[in-house]
């Protein structure tokens, strides 16, 4: 093991001012510790509150230890952890009641710390390789209904917008719930990628897997009419979709829309632009798509994934019934 005053060797970065929980550690470990917090900051490019809330995780596991093993925990203490004593940490934020997902996350900012020291040959602990991550459920997508789709995407082509934007902003969404796009895929499309008519379309998705997706005419027809507004000329290779001043569209500017658009129709704070792609998937599903074709359609690489939405389609079908059968929310 490293002495702390190798801490410094050169090439590292010196500490930087940043947002700190009170950590309770010997001095080599908070030295350790500021180290690793600088190293987040400069290196991983981690937000202040990214950095404060990694350390806030520390900060309590630190303080069960003072309270599991007694005295500041030391680097020396750190390596001599067996499994046992993380349970005992996870053991102990259940009885807190504390969330699974919350747990879930103290742990790998945990992984990622030890990590941190045995690269740096500071301490050297594989306990934590045996500890298993809390299971958490998988959540289920949140789609729009039919009609708040159609509803959505009517309220986006708003004439009394500016209306290049307006029109824009229509062909974005149609895009996203006629192909079932992530929002990066339709922000990545280029000019030249653009759907002038029905067909198909190229899609590069995650890690760059490529995918085929069909375009409806009404989507060809509503990225044809933004693209005989928008005031600029796109180049083949520009960005499909750009801003104001002609510069790519930031994916937070869609989200505000969505936003504006959810106060406007009294949707749910769930009503994303992913929600679009829920929805196609949810729609395709309830019309009689084959999941294993929707899978294929949404670029997901396990059917577990495109799974979950069966889960929706099965809670829409029982509340069908709850409604519609004469029997059903009676007793006798």
């Amino acid at each position: 093991m490293a002495r702390s005053a190798d801490l410094g060797r050169k090439g590292w970065h010196e500490p930087r001012a940043l947002p700190l929980a009170r950590f309770a550690a010997a001095p080599d470990l908070a030295d350790a510790i500021a180290l690793w917090q600088s190293w987040l900051a400069d290196e991983r490019r981690a937000s202040p509150h990214t950095v404060a809330a990694y350390g806030r995780d520390l900060a309590a596991f630190l303080d069960f230890l003072v309270d599991h093993r007694g005295g500041l925990p030391s680097l020396a203490e750190l390596g001599a952890l067996v499994a046992s004593d993380f349970r005992a940490y996870l053991a102990r934020r259940a009885a807190d009641e504390l969330m699974r997902s919350s747990t879930a996350r103290a742990l790998s900012v945990l992984r990622g710390f030890f990590r941190f020291l045995d690269r740096r040959g500071l301490v050297r602990n594989a306990a934590l390789a045996v500890v298993r991550t809390p299971k958490l459920p998988r959540s289920v997508p949140k789609p729009l209904s039919v009609g708040e789709a159609e509803s959505t995407l009517a309220a986006a082509a708003d004439p009394e917008r500016q209306p290049w934007i307006a029109k824009r902003d229509w062909a974005l969404l149609t895009l996203l719930y006629g192909c079932g796009l992530r929002l990066s895929e339709a922000l990545g499309l280029t000019r030249g990628e653009a759907p002038l008519a029905a067909g198909s379309l190229t899609i590069r998705g995650k890690g760059g897997k490529e995918r085929v997706v069909p375009v409806l005419p009404a989507v060809a027809e509503a990225i044809a009419a933004y693209l005989a507004l928008c005031p600029y000329r796109l180049a083949a290779h520009e960005p499909l979709f750009v801003g104001a001043r002609g510069g790519p569209l930031h994916p937070r500017l869609v989200q505000g829309a969505m936003q504006h658009l959810r106060a406007l129709l009294g949707l749910a704070e769930t009503a994303t632009p992913h929600a679009l792609r829920h929805s196609f998937a949810t729609h395709l599903l309830a019309g009689g798509g084959d999941l294993r074709a929707i899978q294929e359609l949404l670029g997901h690489a396990s059917l577990s994934t495109t799974q979950r939405y069966t889960a929706i389609d099965a809670a829409r079908l029982i509340s069908v019934y709850d409604k519609a059968h004469p029997r059903a929310g009676r007793s006798d």
